[in-house]
């Protein structure tokens, strides 16, 4: 049987169909009862009367994408992890505004459709939905030959969930006297993989392979840890305490992100003394002959998510999290500002380790 035209320009709709096929198991897996329709529809249907049960539901959206860290997962053939990178960067903005997600849709761009390279993709986005509580509710597998090569791809996605109005969290609820808590990251999660690839493989000419003692396992082991997902234990951990705001650490690292919900007339600081960040961040540090601004301008430093509340509820609100194997710990104050602009002050140093 002769190609198709569509064919001999290097776009395999067979192999989409069968991709669709393979990932279809993982995709119910994320089910939720709002869900209508199955896999394969224009567009994905959720059952909005659900919201009924609100007094007044506001709807949140956030969209994003996992980054260069693409890069490592295409280098070690490793594909079934990035999916929680996605899902933790899109789920966890939702729940800083508190905000429960209930359904995502994703987008895979690459250069050649390979079916068990996008259902293996799919796979973790799947199962990373299902431990949010949030549905895959559909999504776009796009072949782009001559755009990317072969072994190239890029993922991306959007989530949308819904809070009730006067449980909206934010600066506006911040007070001095407020605690600030962190909650521990994974890893590097899926933020400044730019600066780590380019400082240890293209600078120091590191391998994925290296076995590094640092680290106690290869690099690229570690440089593919998934991002960890906080959206069900802070969700749960909102319903049993009172808590006044979130901030998702991501790109900008944790001052940069903590002062997005820090209100004017007030300060965070933050004692580093409280905590000592895992090895990648310095060996980055170290590797790359950077600052300290430079490094905790662009990562996460090991605090994932930093929650703002009163120090009443610092107990029940860790109590949850270490349901959930999640370690955080009380990082800082709020306090008085000297100036009108909301801000944040680093203070003290890391332990040595």
């Amino acid at each position: 049987m002769s190609q198709s035209a569509y064919a001999r320009a290097g776009v395999d709709i067979a192999a989409g169909d069968r991709a669709v096929e393979l990932m279809r198991q993982a995709v119910a897996s994320s089910r939720r009862p709002e869900v209508m329709g199955g896999l394969g529809g224009f567009a994905g249907l959720f059952d909005a009367s659900a919201l009924k049960a609100y007094r007044r539901p506001v709807l949140a959206t956030s969209t994003d994408g996992v980054g260069t860290k693409v890069a490592i997962a295409a280098a070690l053939g490793v594909y079934d992890t990035i999916g929680y990178d996605l899902i933790g960067m899109l789920v966890d903005d939702l729940v800083v505004v508190g905000a429960e997600p209930l359904f995502v849709t994703d987008y895979i761009a690459c250069g050649r459709v390979v079916p068990e390279r996008v259902a293996a993709i799919v796979s973790g986005v799947a199962a990373a939905c299902a431990e949010a509580g949030a549905a895959l509710l559909g999504g776009e597998t796009a072949e782009h030959p001559g755009l990317l090569g072969p072994d190239e791809f890029d993922l991306a996605g959007a989530t949308t969930g819904v809070v009730e109005a006067d449980a909206c969290l934010g600066p506006q609820l911040v007070r001095a006297g407020d605690r600030v808590l962190a909650l521990a990251s994974s890893g590097l999660h899926a933020n400044g993989y730019s600066l780590v690839r380019h400082v240890l493989l293209d600078q120091a000419g590191w391998s994925l392979e290296r076995q590094t003692p640092e680290l106690g396992r290869s690099l690229g082991e570690e440089l593919l840890t998934p991002t960890r997902v906080y959206a069900r234990p802070l969700l749960e951990a909102l319903a049993a305490a009172e808590v006044h705001a979130l901030s998702h650490i991501t790109g900008g690292g944790l001052a940069g992100n903590l002062a997005r919900v820090v209100p004017e007339g007030l300060k965070a600081v933050v004692d580093r003394s409280t905590w000592t960040p895992p090895a990648i961040f310095e060996l980055v540090r170290q590797v790359g002959q950077l600052s300290q601004a430079d490094v905790e301008a662009a990562l996460n430093m090991g605090v994932g998510m930093v929650a703002i509340l009163p120090e009443a509820s610092l107990a029940p609100v860790q109590s949850v999290l270490a349901s959930h194997a999640v370690v955080s710990w009380s990082l800082g104050q709020i306090e008085a500002a000297d100036d009108a602009g909301g801000s944040v002050a680093l203070v003290g140093r890391h332990p040595a380790t």
